[in-house]
């Protein structure tokens, strides 16, 4: 196999890994692209495992790429929301290696808890069954400390991970439920719909209007929802059903192509985080799925 054969093999699986390092598509990609850059100027011929060499650069680059981007979205506008993967939803439920190959938003938004070396060695070792060895190559660790950065990182995201695996069919039926509810001021319908301490993001990144601090609580989120419904109910055009990072998901059409895409964490049947994404640079690459097709 040539070299550009062999990074062909690999292109795919290293996308999957940059992104969830990454949170952003457009960044994966070019980290990716990068990767191949430097592979293109070693000696194929000479690697034993091109696949192990692709995962090393293309975690270094990852790792010097999120560094940037943490600065960066300190200073961001509001709440910062992953860039989400939207795709037409499919008639059937995904199998479980459908599953299985895909990382939600909400866990993506979870991964921004930890640090660069941390997310790197845990998605490494979790997500594409690297061994400790693989892992201290590609971070320039000892396998004692990249053990430590794993735990670490577990005990982390374990707290803010969602708790239950729950069926595409009972997230279309909790969130759309709750969007009526929103739609039709119901407000002890929304409140019902929602645990006792969820919490409500909405990313606008400054480009449009989107609540500037996390919604907490059913009270505080029902309230601001449902003045915004009030003002902007009569803008709605349609509601588009789609699949986001693997779940269910609400798009809302306004006026002049302003679209909010709406997707959730559902714990015992109500919503534990409500992601709401306006900023229109993170819904570019979704357009072509982004359609009204009636109302909700």
């Amino acid at each position: 196999m040539d070299a550009a054969a062999a990074f062909e093999a690999e292109r795919q699986r290293l996308t999957r890994l940059a992104y969830r390092m990454l949170g952003e598509r457009g960044a994966a990609e070019d980290v990716v692209q990068e990767a191949w850059l430097r592979w293109a100027r070693v000696d194929a011929a000479e690697v034993q495992s091109p696949a192990a060499w692709l995962t090393r650069a293309t975690s270094r680059l990852a790792i010097d790429a999120l560094r940037k981007a943490k600065t960066r979205r300190e200073d961001y506008i509001g709440p910062w929301l992953p860039e989400p993967v939207v795709a037409p939803l499919p008639e059937d439920e995904d199998s479980e290696e459908d599953r299985a190959d895909r990382i939600s938003l909400g866990f993506l938004h979870v991964l921004e808890r930890l640090t660069p070396d941390e997310r790197a060695a845990f998605i490494l070792h979790d997500a594409f069954d690297c061994g400790y060895d693989e892992i201290a190559a590609a971070l320039g660790k000892t396998e004692t400390a990249c053990r430590k950065l794993v735990s670490r990182a577990r005990e982390r995201v374990r707290s803010g991970r969602p708790r239950f695996e729950t069926s595409r069919a009972q997230q279309e039926r909790v969130i759309s439920a709750f969007m009526r509810a929103a739609a039709t001021g119901d407000a002890a319908a929304m409140k019902k719909l929602l645990t006792d301490d969820a919490v409500v993001y909405s990313d606008g990144g400054g480009k449009v209007r989107a609540a500037l601090r996390p919604l907490v609580g059913p009270d505080d989120a029902v309230h601001v929802l449902l003045s915004v419904a009030r003002k902007y109910a009569a803008t709605w055009r349609g509601v588009t059903p789609v699949e986001v990072n693997g779940a269910y998901g609400i798009v809302v059409h306004g006026r002049d192509c302003d679209v909010s895409l709406y997707t959730a964490d559902i714990e015992d049947g109500r919503i534990a985080k409500l992601y709401i994404i306006r900023n229109p640079d993170k819904l570019e690459r979704a357009r072509s799925v982004l359609q009204p097709r009636g109302s909700a």
